[in-house]
């Protein structure tokens, strides 16, 4: 289900025709050989395309309204050779709409101390270029992410990449779409929000039919192709029976299979990336989809819980931006639980009811069936495993009723202390930054959710650059989070995006 699409990025270079076309023609090898370094790096997850110097208004404005109309391109790299003036930029950038990366960046890496002249000084002013192209672009108040450094270095072509999945997921934004299985959990707040106002700010869009409507496919699905996906199932998993009879339980587990086909081919379609579903409001379905909605997040579908329509939003838009990697490490919908508070071996249990996307297990995963409580069904069957260690980001988009705000949390995740052989689900453990109690104050105070959208493979920047894409607020608690800072950037927040 999570197609990546064939994107590509089209580098665009400025100059003027004030020192004569043997320069422009220097230019246009420089940009040439920089754009086919790039590409064979091996370090960019898409192709970039190089256009023709732009040195008038008119070849701007042309070249960046055919971007805009190009569905392959998702942004434009800029970079001024020479000295270009940014009045010939202001009508392009005005009718721009796709994401902007200044490369800060010159031809040669080192000056030619023993040849330098003013030729060479003339048609080699990147310093100065750049600086008054930065100029225009910040007056006009565009947003644009600003890499510096040499383009073969591999860091800064690192940055490049990150970037360009950032782009990705501003693009694809526009493009979610996301089922609402029943409505929001009953008097909760935080995953409740203004649909109309997501759909203004980032392009989703957020329907709501009702449960009987998605059960009516899960009960067309015919008995072969759930027999088929149980087989699946089973060679796939490890099995766990804890006593049960092994034919009761095979039922079980058709039930989520039948349950995973039907809300699949609903999903498919009607053309949505992204589902809720609420343990409240399950119609006639027999069990609350568990194994059903960790096996479609792991092809790419977003999800969440109690009617979450913002976290199934975020963890489709993750996954897209991971969508790229050969070996990801894994993106998923978690929610906070309890803690351990033990000093030096501070964290935070990870869980949910069943939804654990297995793109993050290290280690078997094995299917259990046991009692819900909630949601008044039969045993639903899901599949449990214990999460990789590593570097992760947790993220929570809240509706503050006048506007949307990102909380952006870097964790450490961790193997827990002793095994837990009662608990029957999926489970993540870590230890958000600077620490447990810096870390849990600082996500109280700003407001945030206890579902999250957490991936192993983004960074806190790549996750404020979409956020700053979207002109919303964007909150960091990482490691040099001090709590009075933190109030501070709260109220400054307040201001400036009322």
């Amino acid at each position: 289900m999570l197609q990546k699409k064939e994107y590509k990025f089209w580098f665009c270079t400025g100059s003027q025709d004030l020192y004569g076309d043997e320069c422009l023609r220097k230019v246009a090898e420089h940009s040439q050989k920089m754009v086919e370094g790039l590409n064979k790096s091996g370090l960019l997850p898409y192709e970039v395309v190089w256009k023709p110097t732009l040195i008038t208004n008119e070849l701007i404005r042309k070249t960046f309204n055919e971007a805009n109309l190009d569905d392959t391109c998702a942004g434009i790299i800029t970079w001024m050779h020479t000295f270009s003036p940014a009045k010939s930029w202001i009508l392009g950038l005005q009718e721009f709409r796709k994401p902007l990366l200044h490369l800060h960046t010159q031809f040669n890496e080192e000056l030619p101390y023993d040849s330098i002249d003013m030729d060479f000084m003339n048609e080699n002013q990147s310093a100065h270029g750049d600086r008054e192209y930065g100029h225009i672009v910040s007056r006009m108040r565009i947003e644009r992410k600003v890499v510096v450094g040499h383009w073969t270095d591999e860091v800064v072509i690192g940055k490049i990449a990150s970037w360009m999945r950032t782009a990705i997921g501003i693009i694809e934004s526009s493009h979610i779409r996301v089922m609402r299985v029943a409505d929001n959990m009953r008097n909760v707040a935080v995953t409740e929000g203004d649909k109309v106002e997501a759909q203004i700010k980032f392009g989703w869009e957020i329907d709501a039919y009702p449960v009987n409507e998605i059960t009516e496919s899960v009960d067309a699905v015919s008995a072969s192709d759930v027999n088929a996906l149980v087989d699946e199932y089973y060679d796939k998993y490890e099995i766990l029976l804890e006593g049960r009879d092994a034919g009761e339980f095979k039922k079980h587990v058709a039930v989520q299979a039948q349950i995973e086909l039907g809300f699949e081919r609903f999903l498919e379609e009607k053309n949505y990336q992204a589902i809720v579903t609420h343990f409240g409001d399950l119609g006639s379905l027999k069990q609350l989809p568990g194994l059903a909605i960790q096996r479609l997040m792991e092809k790419g579908y977003g999800f969440g819980a109690e009617g979450d329509w913002k976290v199934a939003a975020m963890v489709r838009l993750m996954k897209i931006m991971t969508g790229d990697l050969k070996n990801p490490k894994g993106t998923s919908m978690l929610e906070d639980y309890t803690y351990n508070l033990v000093k030096g071996k501070e964290g935070i249990l990870q869980a949910h009811m069943l939804e654990v996307c297995p793109t993050l297990a290290e280690g078997p995963i094995s299917i259990k069936c046991q009692p819900l409580s909630m949601g008044d069904r039969e045993d639903p069957a899901r599949l449990v495993f214990s999460s990789k260690v590593g570097h992760g980001v947790a993220t929570s988009l809240i509706d503050l009723g006048n506007r949307f705000r990102l909380i952006i949390n870097d964790v450490e995740c961790k193997k827990v202390e002793k095994p837990m052989p009662n608990l029957p689900v999926a489970n993540n453990f870590w230890t958000p930054e600077p620490d447990m109690y810096t870390g849990a104050e600082a996500w109280i105070l700003a407001g945030g959710a206890h579902h999250t959208a957490f991936s192993y493979d983004l960074t806190a920047e790549q996750m404020g650059d979409w956020a700053n894409a979207m002109n919303i607020e964007a909150v960091y608690i990482d490691k040099d989070t001090k709590i009075r800072d933190f109030k501070k950037d709260l109220m400054l927040g307040e201001v400036f995006y009322r």
